[in-house]
């Protein structure tokens, strides 16, 4: 007797329903066009950001700037006092106090940024180069009213010792603390920078008979220089904009520092500490909006200086 024949029975592969594939290639379609919205409204959402915040700003400093201010006062006189009898406008001080903080805090921390990138991307290896990267970070992690703390009971008292000045709180002072805040940014993205030059620039440099510094000073600095230019401009930017730090470090007085150790007001700090004291809508009011405004131009201005810098690199 014979088996029986299953083949006959067995249930033969039919084709995938074409509605079924339909179906599934609208829900493709859909989620792919749904994505893409997502992508778009992240790119764009800092753009809408900024201009809501600047037009808001600007709103609240419309009626002070085409009304009650006067624009000679405001950038050559250094008398700010918003609430005298006799209100006065002045803020060249504040102008000349946040430019002698964010300088001083760049001369420090541009070089030791850019040296400890150099040494991360370079030079350090294994689990030295990862210990390095993770110190980094969490110094960029400390809060600045940390940072402002240790400008007032650690530096403030070693200057004093140190230089033999009656007071610590100054434009030295500020500068060290927002250079230590600035550098963990800057050596983040100058690190990235150097890593990003391809190792065969460095490999045909050394092939050529070049040594590890000539590699370095000759092939892979201006080859990353875009990426370093940028690492300081944000440095610059995170000096502008800081302000506790600043506010607790600098000594918070109205004047033109002629030494590293005379105390001066930065234009965050003023804003920080005058605007929960004034009247909605009066003059002091939109004044501190209108040194919000200020620092808006400062910061487009770097930003379009960099731009055209960097442009220039890239032509070249």
């Amino acid at each position: 007797m014979t088996p029986p024949d299953h083949t006959a029975t067995a249930p033969t592969p039919t084709a995938m329903d074409p509605r079924r594939a339909m179906d599934r290639r609208d829900l493709a379609w859909y989620v792919d066009r749904a994505a893409q919205a997502l992508v778009f409204v992240g790119g764009i959402s800092a753009i809408i950001f900024i201009l809501g915040i600047f037009v808001f700003v600007t709103k609240e400093g419309f009626d002070f700037v085409f009304g009650s201010l006067d624009v000679g006062e405001f950038f050559t006189s250094i008398a700010w006092r918003p609430t005298s009898n006799n209100p006065t406008y002045g803020a060249l001080a504040l102008m000349v106090g946040t430019a002698s903080v964010t300088g001083f805090a760049m001369l420090f921390s541009v070089p030791l940024s850019l040296g400890a990138a150099l040494y991360i991307a370079e030079f350090a290896t294994g689990k030295t180069r990862e210990a390095l990267k993770i110190l980094v970070e969490m110094l960029a992690a400390i809060p600045s009213v940390v940072w402002g703390f240790v400008g007032m009971s650690i530096m403030n008292p070693l200057i004093i010792e140190t230089f033999d000045v009656p007071l610590g709180l100054g434009v030295l002072n500020a500068g060290l603390i927002l250079g230590l805040m600035a550098a963990p940014i800057m050596t983040t993205i100058a690190e990235d920078a150097l890593k990003a030059v391809p190792d065969t620039y460095r490999e045909a440099a050394e092939a050529l008979g070049a040594t590890r510094w000539e590699v370095i000073r000759k092939v892979v600095i201006p080859a990353s220089r875009n990426g370093l230019l940028a690492a300081v401009l944000l440095g610059v930017g995170r000096g502008f904009g800081e302000t506790m730090a600043v506010l607790m470090a600098s000594g918070h007085a109205i004047n033109i520092p002629t030494s590293p150790f005379d105390s001066v007001r930065a234009l965050t700090a003023t804003i920080a500490s005058e605007l929960g004291d004034t009247v909605t809508g009066g003059n002091h009011w939109g004044a501190l909006f209108t040194l919000g405004i200020l620092l808006f131009v400062v910061t487009f201005v770097i930003n379009l200086t960099a731009d055209i810098v960097v442009r220039g690199i890239r032509k070249k």
